[in-house]
């Protein structure tokens, strides 16, 4: 007998995702607004690129399998942006080649069911001053805001012509007060860049007609009948807390 099966939603991506729980992260923070409603499952792999996800693309999401997730969030294009190295080694991917990439991986993940929903994450900014004082001595690499901002663009643009929703990171960290301060080494994400792309993304979430609606307020919550082992109000009644949201939501300015 299968057990309980909750919509899942997928993070697929780079560093930027496989650090999402931790920090303070943007994952942890979903799976926390979800609580009850969606499971929120990790699939990052620091340092990729979208060759890399192209290669295990049909084994993270077989076509056949049992149940295919709600929504897929995607983030490639940061390590895919980095400037060629002199060896010929290293994550940079040419500007066609990464939309290139980025369509199939779009395709694949379209044609996993008629309910699958998928949100493309771009290359945030980068802090060039910090990134050189935390990782220089680690690695060789040439990684600059403008070239983010490049592939960045050409991200969003695929969206509008495939018809999958984009978060624009690169221009909406730089809008934010102090955007600097989003991040821990310069790349990855601190607690206040965490909120950025939560705030991005549950936007999409509201915005989209989507059928059934992902949006947290309207998704129904696992067990949500009235039960006498609920907790016990003052009107001597018990209350059924799983559908209290304890503000969470107006957080996010819903």
């Amino acid at each position: 007998m299968a057990g309980l099966a909750r919509p899942q939603f997928v993070l697929f991506g780079s560093s930027i995702v496989q650090m999402s729980f931790s920090n303070g992260g943007w994952g942890a923070i979903l799976a926390d607004i979800y609580a009850q409603q969606a499971d929120i499952v990790l699939r990052g792999y620091s340092g990729w690129n979208s060759r890399r996800a192209l290669q295990v693309l049909h084994q993270v999401f077989p076509k056949d399998a049992a149940v295919q997730p709600s929504l897929v969030v995607v983030y490639f294009g940061g390590n895919d942006s980095i400037h060629p190295h002199q060896t010929g080694l290293g994550p940079h991917v040419p500007l066609p080649e990464y939309v290139d990439n980025m369509t199939k991986i779009a395709l694949h993940l379209k044609s996993l069911s008629d309910k699958t929903r998928v949100i493309f994450l771009t290359a945030p900014p980068v802090d060039e001053d910090l990134m050189n004082t935390t990782l220089g001595n680690v690695f060789d690499m040439v990684r600059t805001n403008e070239a983010c901002g490049v592939y960045s663009q050409a991200c969003m643009k695929l969206c509008d012509e495939i018809g999958v929703k984009g978060v624009d990171l690169w221009s909406s960290i730089q809008q934010t007060d102090n955007w600097k301060n989003c991040f821990t080494d310069g790349i990855h994400l601190s607690p206040q860049g965490s909120k950025v792309v939560v705030k991005e993304i549950l936007k999409v979430i509201k915005e989209a007609e989507w059928e059934p609606s992902l949006d947290c307020r309207f998704m129904p919550v696992e067990f949500p009948e009235d039960s006498p082992y609920d907790m016990v109000g003052n009107d001597g009644k018990t209350i059924n807390i799983c559908n209290f949201d304890f503000n969470k939501t107006a957080l996010w300015d819903y």
